[in-house]
């Protein structure tokens, strides 16, 4: 009954969305690093509820700058935003 228990609690959680951007070539990681800045600039701007924003290199040619949303942002932002795609975000810690 405690994992019943532990899945209901679960539903009950808002999910996060990860937006991100894709950029690709030798620039990649620096334009995903600008990228970052606008996105908080964004974020301050509009007061937004967000804390979780940053970039990252995937690999020599592909980096992603991205922020976590929770879902009922998840679609105004979207439509502002235009993200490249998202993804469910977990916090693995």
């Amino acid at each position: 009954m405690k994992d019943v228990l532990n899945l209901l609690k679960f539903d009950k959680m808002e999910r996060q969305i990860k937006l991100i951007w894709d950029f690709r070539g030798p620039d990649a990681l620096k334009t995903a690093e600008h990228q970052e800045i606008h996105l908080k600039e964004f974020i301050q701007i509009e007061q937004l509820p967000i804390s979780i924003s940053g970039f990252q290199q995937i690999n020599e040619f592909h980096s992603i700058a991205f922020i976590v949303v929770n879902d009922d942002l998840m679609r105004k932002l979207r439509d502002v935003l235009k993200p490249h795609r998202g993804e469910l975000y977990t916090d693995i810690a």
